[in-house]
C-alpha cells in the first residue's frame, strides 16, 4: 500500500485512498490498545483475524439488508470499503452488564439486562469518548433526529441477528460498539454501518464456561488474545482453511 496515499491512521487501522472514487482501503494493524491508548502492544496476527471476522459479519449483515461500507476483502489484512462521513458517535448496545455500566450503575458483572440497552458515546479521544444523551446529540447537531432513529433501529437489528449468529457458535454476545457514516449519492444521503465488527469491538463470552474471547483479555492481562480471536473465527467457520494460528500469522499477504 506504499504507493497509495495514507489518509488516516487510527489505533487499529490505517485508511488509504481507494482505487476508485468513493472508495477507501482499510488496513488492519496488529496494534492492541486500551484505556484511551494508555496501554499498547503489538499482537502478531490480530489484524488478520479482525479483518476476516469483520468481513464475515459485515457480509452476513448485508445479506439481511443492513447497509454497510464493506465492499470486499482485498487480502488477509485489507478490505475495500465505501467512503463515508463518519458520524462522531459510538453506539454501544448492551445485553449483559459488563465494563463501565457496572461501575456507573452498581451492577454485578454478568447480570442480564431486562432488555437491550443502547448508550451513546461522543467520539473524541482527548475527552475519553464520554457518555452523552440524546439532548447533547441534538444540541450539537452530531446527528439529526431521523439519522439517530435509523442508527438505533439498525443497532437493534444488528443485535438481534448477531446474538443468534454467535449463540449458534456457543458464544454469548455481551455487548458491542457500532459506528455509522453518511454515504452521499448525488443529492441523496443515507446512513450505513461503518468501521468494523470484531472481538476488538464486541464482548464475547463462551456460553458454557464464561471464558472471555474478546479484547478484555488484553485489558485484563489475561493473555491468549490472538488465540481467543482465532477461536471465535474457527467457531464461526471463517478459518476452516487455517488450522492453527501459526498459519494465520504466516498468511499476512494477499
Amino acid at each position: 500500500m506504499s504507493r497509495r496515499k495514507k489518509l488516516y491512521e487510527g489505533k487499529a487501522k490505517v485508511i488509504y485512498e481507494g482505487p476508485e472514487p468513493g472508495t477507501l482501503v482499510a488496513h488492519f494493524k496488529d496494534d492492541a490498545t486500551a484505556f484511551n491508548n494508555c496501554k499498547h502492544d503489538v499482537l502478531e496476527g490480530k489484524g488478520v483475524l479482525n479483518n476476516r471476522i469483520s468481513e464475515y459479519l459485515m457480509t452476513q449483515l448485508g445479506e439481511i439488508g443492513i447497509p454497510t461500507h464493506f465492499i470486499r476483502r482485498l487480502n488477509m489484512r485489507e478490505q475495500l470499503i465505501r467512503e463515508v462521513e463518519i458520524i462522531p458517535l459510538e453506539m454501544v448496545c448492551r445485553n449483559i452488564a459488563a465494563g463501565t455500566i457496572c461501575k456507573r450503575l452498581g451492577l454485578e458483572e454478568g447480570t442480564r439486562l431486562p432488555r437491550p440497552v443502547i448508550e451513546y458515546f461522543y467520539k473524541n479521544d482527548e475527552l475519553g469518548d464520554p457518555l452523552v444523551a440524546e439532548e447533547h446529540i441534538a444540541a450539537f447537531n452530531w446527528a439529526g433526529p431521523q439519522e439517530l432513529e435509523d442508527m438505533v433501529s439498525m443497532t437493534l437489528r444488528v443485535n438481534d441477528f448477531l446474538s443468534g449468529l454467535f449463540a449458534a457458535a456457543q458464544i454469548r454476545l455481551v455487548d458491542f460498539k457500532l459506528e455509522f457514516g453518511r454515504q452521499y449519492e448525488g443529492d441523496m444521503v443515507r446512513i450505513i454501518l461503518a468501521d468494523e465488527i470484531s472481538p476488538d469491538s464486541c464482548r464475547l463470552w463462551d456460553m458454557q464456561s464464561g471464558k472471555i474471547l474478546d479484547k478484555d483479555r488484553f485489558r485484563q492481562d489475561l493473555g491468549g488474545v490472538t488465540d481467543s480471536y482465532a477461536e471465535v473465527a474457527r467457531r464461526l467457520g471463517i478459518m476452516k482453511d487455517q488450522p492453527n494460528l501459526t498459519v494465520i500469522r504466516n498468511g499476512d499477504g494477499g
